[in-house]
């Protein structure tokens, strides 16, 4: 039996909780867009050709920011494209992901959705083939009232207001030698600096991000980030992660501590950030935006998907990089979101990457159905749970060995604290493959009073940690119920089953 105690202090906090820090990602990249979010004539299609099937799932699942459109499509892409009456827009070759892309849902489609699902967009601007001028293009066109050129462009395409976007993301992924416009640290930096200058002399009240390294593996992270830092600090409010990660073949229990590496990742990141402050004494404060990360069986990708696209030729939204998750890929994106929430002093805004279709939460076919997969859940839950202040937790675990970070916590755990509404909210993984977990909360300055809510995913009956949600099998793994949570005079005991997690409300009280 794994066992592990949880130290809870009231006064020991870490943040706010960062309500961007569940955020999403489309980029037009094989269904996500077209046929996921966007397929005119499907039977669940409104006016405007939004599948309100996934709208729904969309709203369940609780995203309050949405990155868009892209992605490695960014860095070719023309803005203008997906402007005006659609029978006028230009059908371009996407060599990012070498399929065509008839832009008929571009910035104003975009915009339309957003509202309907009921989030904020993060827009991302082309700085592989573009540059100053076509962004400060797009944040006039977009954000400013009208009375000049590119604002009063927008109102004669039908939207009178201006859309009022604060997030922009300076690029993406310019560090990667895969990324049309590939730049080196140095050229970047002087690239947005410029930008992002330009851009705030249109709009003073937007956010800027700007391009952090590809990966933790990258030979140039850190030296990427100091360097670009080191041009734009002042002129940026937030340096950019991205991150994948996928299960080696016979290693499951290093995958299953992934978030270890995630929170060294951050950490590094945090480091570099507050080096170049302190060097160039700035006073402003530059933050994280982890604007990709997912589990991505990549190898997979690149072997046989990559290959089929490019023989296929040049199509419209091909399938790419559908993976299909099961119960341990959700016990990871569970722990995942641990680490960005424990970071939540720093690490401001966070996508799980991507939305529809594309290694997603939510799968859908053309002309049919949409399901959530079992990723869907951890996000779902935490989005809506995980309000007020981030409690610092202190754990004491038993440990599992791993061939890539050694001993681990079999036990990982965070929490927040609502006190407006008298809850805690806790999420916990249990990480073993064989082991059930007895947890013991010792709460300091606050008293357990009720559970409210407590649900957990594991492994069905008659499953197994493969198990997954298929389109002929939608709920094969979700929420359940979890049984052994007990209350006793303020003391509080829960037992995990082996490889789950879990979402725990429990009513308190000061003490």
């Amino acid at each position: 039996m794994t066992h592990a105690r949880i130290t809870i202090d009231r006064d020991f906090t870490i943040a706010d909780v960062p309500r961007r820090l569940f955020g999403q990602f489309v980029e037009h990249m094989g269904r996500c867009v077209y046929s996921g979010i966007y397929e005119p004539g499907h039977p669940a299609a409104d006016a405007r050709g939004f599948r309100t099937d996934v709208l729904e799932l969309v709203r369940e699942l609780g995203p309050t920011v949405v990155r868009y459109p892209g992605g490695n499509f960014v860095s070719g892409y023309r803005w203008e494209d997906g402007i005006g009456p659609v029978a006028d827009r230009p059908v371009r070759m996407d060599g990012a992901w070498h399929t065509i892309e008839t832009n008929a849902f571009g910035l104003h489609e975009f915009m339309d959705w957003s509202r309907e699902a009921g989030v904020e967009v993060m827009e991302a601007i082309n700085l592989g083939t573009r540059g100053v001028e076509e962004a400060r293009a797009l944040v006039e066109y977009a954000n400013h009232p009208g009375g000049t050129y590119w604002s009063d462009l927008r109102r004669r395409n039908g939207a009178e207001d201006p859309f009022d976007i604060k997030l922009w993301c300076l690029g993406n992924e310019l560090d990667g030698p895969w990324q049309i416009g590939h730049k080196t640290a140095h050229e970047y930096g002087r690239l947005a600096q410029e930008t992002a200058k330009a851009m705030k002399l249109v709009d003073p009240s937007i956010e800027l991000v700007a391009v952090g390294s590809s990966n933790r593996q990258m030979p140039t992270f850190g030296t990427w980030e100091h360097t670009v830092l080191t041009h734009a600090y002042d002129q940026v409010d937030y340096i950019s992660m991205h991150a994948y990660y996928r299960e080696s073949k016979g290693d499951a229990a290093s995958f299953l501590a992934e978030g270890v590496e995630m929170d060294t990742f951050i950490d590094g990141v945090i480091s570099t950030i507050d080096a170049v402050k302190a060097a160039g004494k700035h006073t402003t404060q530059v933050d994280i935006s982890f604007d990709e990360w997912n589990v991505w069986d990549f190898d997979r990708f690149n072997d046989v998907e990559e290959g089929e696209v490019a023989a296929a030729g040049w199509r419209e939204h091909p399938r790419l990089i559908e993976d299909t998750y099961n119960v341990t890929d959700a016990v990871v994106v569970g722990t995942f979101l641990h680490s960005l929430l424990r970071h939540g002093d720093r690490v401001k805004i966070a996508n799980q990457a991507q939305l529809v279709n594309v290694i997603a939460p939510i799968r859908s076919e053309e002309g049919g159905p949409a399901w959530r997969q079992t990723i869907f859940w951890p996000f779902a839950r935490m989005a809506r749970m995980a309000k007020g202040r981030i409690l610092r937790l202190a754990i004491s675990s038993t440990k599992g060995t791993t061939a890539q970070y050694g001993d681990v916590d079999e036990v990982d755990a965070v929490a927040t604290w609502d006190e407006a509404s008298g809850r805690l909210a806790l999420f916990l993984a249990n990480r073993s493959l064989d082991a059930e977990a007895t947890v013991d909360l010792d709460l300091h300055g606050l008293r357990a009073t009720a559970v409210r809510s407590a649900e957990v995913l594991t492994v069905p009956e008659g499953g197994d940690r493969l198990t997954a949600n298929l389109q002929e099998t939608p709920d094969a793994v979700g929420m359940r119920l979890l049984e052994g949570v007990a209350v006793d005079q303020g003391a509080v005991r829960l037992t995990l089953p082996t490889l789950s997690w879990s979402a725990v409300e429990l009513e308190v009280a000061r003490a």
